[in-house]
C-alpha cells in the first residue's frame, strides 16, 4: 500500500479541466494530471436522471496533501457541487510513487 491517491473530478469543458489541473500542479497539490474527454456521464441530479458530456480530470497526490487539493478543487471548480473523489493507489512502480511524493512535498 502506498500513501498516494488518485483524485477525480469532471468539468463541462476541456478549458476548465486544464485550468483546474494547471493550478493544482503549479501549487504542488498534485504531481500531475490527465484529462480525458469528452466522456459521457449518466447521473442523478436535482431529482432527475440526466446524461451529458464532461471532461474527466484525474490527479495524483498523497493522502497528506489530499485535504488541500480537495479544498482547491472545491474553491476553484465552476460547479457548486462537483464530484471530488479519491481512491488509494494500492501499488505502483517505485519510481512513479517516489515522483508523486517528491512532487507534492511542501516547499
Amino acid at each position: 500500500m502506498t500513501d498516494c491517491v488518485q483524485v477525480s473530478t469532471a468539468t463541462a469543458t476541456r478549458g476548465e479541466a486544464v485550468t483546474l489541473a494547471g493550478g493544482a500542479v503549479q501549487q504542488r497539490l498534485a504531481a500531475g494530471a490527465q484529462i480525458a474527454g469528452p466522456v459521457v456521464s449518466v447521473y442523478w441530479h436535482l431529482g432527475e436522471q440526466g446524461t451529458g458530456e464532461e471532461w474527466q480530470l484525474l490527479l495524483k497526490t498523497t493522502k497528506d496533501r489530499y485535504p488541500e487539493l480537495e479544498a482547491y478543487l472545491l474553491t476553484n471548480h465552476p460547479w457548486d457541487n462537483p464530484e471530488v473523489c479519491a481512491v488509494p493507489i494500492v501499488s505502483g512502480a517505485e519510481r512513479c510513487i517516489e515522483w508523486v511524493q517528491k512532487s507534492v512535498e511542501p516547499s
